[in-house]
């Protein structure tokens, strides 16, 4: 999967104020009661049995509870956050009801939690008008060698977020306009497109550099994955978070090597990418260099990568949606197939996004940090489908 914006929620102000892309969780569910089914044209909500969801009764509900309680937490502090449009939406009263139980109960093992679940919330299918199977792919957290010196091996820049980026959202400007968010520059008293990949690798930017890195390709993996964890030359280890991007459209490297018949459609996963790249360096520049996405990074104290939900991500329990349709903060079912094809079938939490993760059912897996997290999440394109969990009693909706 070639994925680039994991953090893509940003709370500061910026010059012209910018509504996130991310959908507000909270204001996720509203107006909908008893029905069986919900919803006009391409999504679709169709109410279930717990039992019905395929491996409901091989969870492991235990390791549900240090994530839920993450991510009422996320819930609480998102929902202070300006609200932007999802197709589904609930009321954030009833979420917040839940979360206070759960705090209040304090359900300690994998049974009691199972019944919290089936008590508080009703369970719906997910579907793109009758179909309810889509892609499934996965990320992780890339790995970086790095020092805050500059030196003939560390050389490649990391930048920071550039002082001359500004950001706007047309729909500040008339309530006729798109919800759209729009990233470039000043020049000569116009708004014009940001500096594309080619020219921020070769000429710089005036932005800060936060680290300076020793393998290009390892930069651009990280860039594509939104964060990673530099391994530093005093033998300390820093995470890198996600700041922004230039607002250029992404182009997986994968799609360029195949279209260009530089390697074969079955063998482009990431492990096989990053070999090709290595073995081709005259060429690697200016492959990445068709990417005219850039990505600018963060220094983060997080215990894992934040995603756009504003929390870290879980190993194996975060999943990244189109919040254009699945509210950020959602608990879900998910229902497909790991890379080697065994069933992957859990409750996992839509807390983040990405740019190439687009349509109704479409989720893009959190396998976890480092070469064996890659190893996996680089080889997984799945058929599957999922479920959403909602407050019991509450009033939901599809727009």
């Amino acid at each position: 999967m070639q994925k680039i914006t994991t953090g893509f929620w940003s709370p500061q102000r910026k010059i012209l104020k910018f509504v996130c892309c991310g959908a507000l969780c909270l204001a996720l569910f509203g107006c909908f009661k008893g029905s069986e089914q919900v919803g006009k044209g391409k999504l679709q909500l169709k109410k279930v049995s717990f039992s019905s969801l395929p491996g409901w009764s091989k969870e492991n509900f235990a390791e549900i509870i240090p994530v839920f309680s993450k991510n009422c937490a996320g819930l609480k502090e998102y929902g202070k956050k300006e609200n932007a449009t999802t197709q589904i939406n609930i009321s954030p009263t009833e979420y917040e009801k839940i979360c206070e139980r759960f705090a209040k109960q304090k359900p300690n093992n994998s049974a009691k939690m199972k019944k919290f679940i089936e008590k508080e919330f009703a369970v719906y299918q997910i579907s793109d008008g009758d179909n309810t199977q889509g892609k499934f792919t996965s990320y992780y957290e890339a790995e970086i060698k790095a020092s805050f010196e500059k030196s003939a091996k560390y050389k490649y820049p990391v930048y920071g977020k550039p002082k001359d980026l500004v950001e706007i959202n047309l729909r500040d400007f008339g309530k006729d306009l798109p919800d759209s968010r729009l990233v470039g520059r000043v020049e000569n008293g116009r708004f014009v497109p940001y500096y594309k990949r080619n020219d921020i690798e070769n000429k710089g930017i005036d932005a800060p550099i936060i680290m300076w890195g020793d393998d290009l390709v390892d930069i651009h993996f990280m860039q594509i994955q939104g964060s990673a964890v530099a391994h530093m030359d005093d033998g300390s280890e820093i995470r890198i978070g996600y700041a922004d991007n230039n607002g250029h459209k992404f182009k997986g490297i994968g799609s360029i090597l195949t279209e260009k018949k530089l390697i074969k459609p079955g063998e482009a996963s990431m492990p096989k990418i990053r070999e090709w790249l290595r073995k081709n360096p005259e060429k690697a520049s200016k492959i990445m260099a068709e990417n005219e996405r850039f990505v600018f990074q963060r220094l983060s104290d997080a215990d894992g990568p934040v995603g756009a939900f504003g929390v870290s991500l879980t190993a194996g329990r975060s999943l990244a949606v189109d919040n254009g349709y699945i509210p950020l903060g959602a608990m879900m079912w998910l229902d497909t197939k790991d890379p080697d094809k065994r069933n992957l079938q859990k409750i996992v939490f839509a807390q983040d996004i990405g740019g190439a993760i687009k349509g109704v059912v479409r989720g893009d897996y959190f396998w976890g940090h480092g070469e064996e997290a890659l190893k996996e999440a680089g080889r997984m394109n799945s058929a599957g489908g999922y479920y959403i969990f909602v407050p019991q009693n509450t009033e939901i909706k599809a727009k």
